[in-house]
């Protein structure tokens, strides 16, 4: 699916496209439309700071079945130390 946003909305904005995924990101996960990991990807942030722009925010972390095997998944991505 592609999403198209009208040229007079988006030059409204006053916003790059970078600016305006991450205010979409951010609204969906406040929502809880979204997971974590899922908004920290369309925002195009890595955990940290993805997590930073929620705390500026004082947005609350939503934490849920789903975001937990996402986790588990990460951690085996981890190399291990010997």
């Amino acid at each position: 699916m592609l999403l198209t946003i009208p040229d007079e909305i988006l030059s409204s904005l006053d916003m790059n496209e970078q600016e305006l995924l991450l205010e979409l990101a951010v609204a969906l996960y406040a929502a809880e439309k979204i997971s974590f990991g899922k908004a920290r990807r369309l925002a195009g942030l890595d955990w940290y700071r993805f997590r930073e722009v929620l705390a500026e925010r004082n947005i609350p972390a939503h934490y849920d079945v789903e975001q937990f095997e996402e986790d588990l998944t990460n951690l085996d991505t981890l190399p291990t130390s010997k």
